[in-house]
Parts: structure tokens; C-alpha cells; sequence
């Protein structure tokens, strides 16, 4: 007989779950809703992401551009961070992340409601680490590569995720790239 496998946004068979895979908050599941476009990243990925990341984040500085589901960010969270500012515009995600947040007492989370890019384009603030994750397909991803850099501290990085291969752009090296499925994801290092 072949088991049933977990339907994609599923953890542990619960529909619309994400795990965090390390550090202070490991093991717990974060409930997230039904949004078009909207597909946390993979356990194998972030897994991978935090690998090359060297695990912890002790004191960094995070941006979670789109936010969704919040996995990223929250996983930055649980593993150090001093700061994460989550962007996202959708309010049942926002409603989301707030209970999340509440449940894992993160407080070291700002959650903002706003568009991605448009609050890249006014806000002055660095981050050692930006996480660039867009609606999947959206081709969202590249618009926000362009303002990005301004907001790199010195040796900053980049995760960007998207439907197509992670091309290099000015003023970044590509560290580590790889795909799981449709998805291709690469970091990048500021230069």
C-alpha cells in the first residue's frame, strides 16, 4: 500500500502549515492562510538556505520582503536575529503573521503592512540579510534586486526565490544557487 503524501502547503498532513526547522522556536507549526501565490518555502530549502547561512544569525538585522507565511523571517527569528521587519500587503497574511508572532513570542518581529516595493523605495534602513521571496511567478523578484543593494549592509546577502533561474545583477555575486521543482533560489552577496 503507498502512503499518502502531504499535499503542497502541508506539514505534518495539516493543511496550510509551515514547520520552523531550527533554533529557539524548532518543531513548531505556524498556521498561514489560502492566498494565490502564496507558497512558504520548502523544509528542504530553508534547511539548505541556513546550511550555507552557517546556521545561526546572531544579532542580524532581516528583512522578510514578502512575507506570506512568514516562514522565512520567523525561521531568522529562531535562530538569532536581533531584528526582522516582515513586509507583506495581503491582511489575512498579516492577521496570520500577528498571531504568530504572538504564539512564538517573537518580539524581535516588526510585521508592517504595505507593498514590498514600494516601502524598498522609501525606507532608509540596512539589513545584514534580505530574504526576496515574491508571489510565486510574479516576477516580482527583479524589480526588488534593483533597489537592493542600498539597503545591504557591507557583505550583506541576499535569498532570492522565483520561478526562473537566478541570473548575477550588478553589484552582487552569486554565493550558492539550486532548484527544488519549479523553484530556483539562489544567495547573493553584496559586493
Amino acid at each position: 500500500m503507498l502512503a499518502k503524501r502531504a499535499a503542497p502547503g502541508r506539514a505534518h498532513g495539516a493543511a496550510n502549515r509551515v514547520r520552523i526547522i531550527g533554533g529557539q522556536y524548532r518543531r513548531r507549526l505556524l498556521d498561514f492562510p489560502d492566498s494565490a501565490g502564496l507558497r512558504p518555502t520548502p523544509d528542504r530549502v530553508r534547511e539548505t538556505l541556513f546550511n550555507w547561512l552557517g546556521q545561526d544569525l546572531p544579532g542580524w538585522a532581516c528583512l522578510d520582503l514578502f512575507a506570506g507565511s512568514g516562514a522565512l523571517g520567523f525561521e531568522a527569528a529562531s535562530r538569532g536575529a536581533g531584528r526582522v521587519i516582515m513586509i507583506e500587503r495581503d491582511r489575512a497574511a498579516i492577521d496570520a503573521l500577528e498571531k504568530n508572532r504572538a504564539v512564538l513570542g517573537a518580539n524581535q518581529v516588526d510585521i508592517h503592512r504595505a507593498d514590498a516595493l514600494a516601502w524598498l523605495a522609501n525606507s532608509r534602513e540596512t539589513f545584514d540579510l534580505v530574504f526576496v521571496d515574491p508571489p510565486f511567478d510574479s516576477g516580482l523578484a527583479a524589480a526588488a534586486l534593483a533597489d537592493l543593494a542600498r539597503h545591504l549592509k557591507s557583505g550583506g546577502q541576499a535569498y532570492v526565490e522565483q520561478g526562473s533561474e537566478v541570473l548575477p545583477i550588478p553589484g552582487f555575486i552569486i554565493h550558492r544557487s539550486g532548484r527544488a521543482g519549479r523553484s530556483h533560489f539562489a544567495l547573493l552577496i553584496k559586493e
